[in-house]
């Protein structure tokens, strides 16, 4: 995903950037089809391996076409986490969501269960590993997710990189939103270390999708916080430096206001 040549400022938005917005859905709608049929057979017979395989290929592709169709490409940064953890990230767009994903090669991701009942989609999520919450279950959910964390740990694959959002929802450039205690419950219940990622990618690709400029968004990866210590003081530092770093990220690319 490195683009040396593209701008770390987003380019300008005008008519054409709107047609080529169009476009990338349209590509990316039909591509996802074809992929996720053509995978199926694959994934029927060869289980989760076979799909991780699949989503790589789609992550790759979807990625690959949205640098074709609306010239915006991700830069990596920082040492990328290899072993079992929680990724917390900041989350402005579907773009960050691609990058991280394609960086984490044992990637599993936290998602609202409605999500897990969209037809293929859904079937794709399961069998990869992601896990499904229900929010109007509050520490009930978490003892679930931690019931299964820890139930795939013990495996020979173990857990992978397990990927959150704080927040819990999109949020646009200077927005700092509440953070939800979460990650902090699953974190005391696992052990596992939590690295912070920070991230400009809203400057890029707005929230809702529409409307995408050129250039080279920004996600970084931090160093990781510790499975101990207090609940408290863990959520204070996690903000402080996701928001604080995506702050800085967005600076290097232009941003100084705040909404």
């Amino acid at each position: 995903m490195k683009a040396k040549l593209s701008s770390a400022i987003p380019g300008p938005l005008g008519p054409w950037q709107y047609l080529q917005n169009i476009l990338y859905y349209l590509h990316g709608g039909l591509a996802t089809v074809v992929i996720g049929l053509i995978g199926l057979p694959w994934v029927a017979l060869r289980g989760a391996r076979a799909a991780n395989g699949v989503a790589t290929f789609w992550i790759g592709y979807m990625l690959w076409a949205a640098r074709l169709h609306m010239g915006v490409t991700c830069e990596l940064r920082g040492p990328l986490p290899e072993g079992d953890c929680i990724i917390a990230a900041k989350h402005q767009c579907f773009l960050d969501i691609l990058a991280i994903a394609q960086a984490m090669p044992r990637r599993a991701f936290i998602m609202k269960k409605e999500v897990m009942r969209v037809p293929v989609m859904g079937w794709y999520a399961r069998k990869v590993g992601c896990i499904p919450i229900d929010r109007a279950r509050g520490r009930d959910a978490m003892r679930a997710i931690s019931t299964e964390v820890q139930h795939r740990r013990a495996t020979p694959e173990g857990l992978g990189q397990l990927i959150i959002y704080p927040e819990g929802t999109r949020s646009r450039p200077g927005e700092r939103l509440p953070y939800k205690n979460g990650v902090a419950m699953l974190r005391s219940m696992t052990q596992l270390p939590v690295v912070p990622v920070a991230v400009n990618t809203g400057l890029f690709w707005p929230r809702k999708g529409w409307g995408v400029r050129s250039g080279r968004a920004v996600v970084e990866f931090l160093p990781a916080i510790s499975g101990d210590g207090r609940a408290s003081a863990f959520m204070t530092e996690l903000q402080d430096q996701i928001e604080d770093n995506s702050d800085r990220l967005m600076a290097e690319a232009g941003f100084s206001g705040k909404k």
